[in-house]
């Protein structure tokens, strides 16, 4: 996360974000559950794993699951986040401070995998992300993106708000956490899933689909 409001608004919520995670995410499981499966497209053993955008570790946590023996690195903007993580995984993993506009962490990665982050850069930040992320995975390396999107026209933006916010507060979402998460997203810079898988393409990845989509949470998935 770039922009220091982002990255301060994410920082306050820090202590309080996980607890809202799967009542604010109606299809949690199947969401984070694609990004991790989508792993195994990379067809050999995943050593090396870079979190973007990384938070308090929700997805490095499935993929070590899934994974036990790969070096998982989380990068985030947010000290306060990495904290949350670091109590999370421990000696698992490693945790660097730093911005997605940024240069990453020395690769090659055999995976990228990222949750609800990238949205926050502007379109062009985007595009720039996805070349570097391509440049740093190996061969046939995988990226995972569990993202936020943006819907096709305003007709659908509409649709997906009424349905997200139904979802959640069926899920148990309080007055207090809609209403964070309303504040979190005055800062959200979604893109279609459209024009992503594009972005993709013309990062050099041959191989991009969406794998999972429901209304405004999708999984983008690139193959090196």
């Amino acid at each position: 996360m770039t922009d220091k409001a982002v990255t301060d608004t994410f920082g306050e919520h820090a202590a309080r974000y996980d607890g809202a995670r799967r009542r604010l995410v109606p299809p949690f499981e199947s969401f984070y559950g694609t990004a991790v499966e989508a792993l195994d497209l990379a067809g050999r053993p995943v050593r090396r794993v870079l979190d973007l955008g990384a938070g308090t570790g929700l997805l490095a946590k499935a993929v070590l699951a899934a994974h036990p023996d790969a070096e998982v690195v989380l990068l985030d903007g947010a000290q306060p986040m990495l904290a949350h993580a670091r109590a999370r995984l421990g000696a698992r993993a490693r945790y660097v401070l730093g911005d997605l506009e940024a240069p990453l962490p020395a690769g090659p990665w055999d995976a990228v995998v990222s949750a609800l982050a990238i949205h926050h850069l502007d379109d062009g930040a985007k595009r720039t992300l996805l070349r570097r992320v391509h440049d740093g995975l190996a061969p046939g390396g995988i990226f995972a993106n569990a993202e936020q999107v943006a819907g096709a026209s305003a007709l659908f933006e509409a649709a997906f708000e009424r349905w997200h916010e139904r979802e959640a507060r069926a899920s148990g979402a309080t007055d207090d956490e809609w209403a964070a998460s309303l504040e979190r997203r005055r800062h959200d810079r979604c893109a279609t899933v459209e024009a992503q898988l594009a972005w993709l393409r013309d990062a050099g990845f041959t191989d991009a689909d969406c794998l999972f989509r429901q209304r405004r949470f999708a999984v983008l998935v690139a193959r090196r």
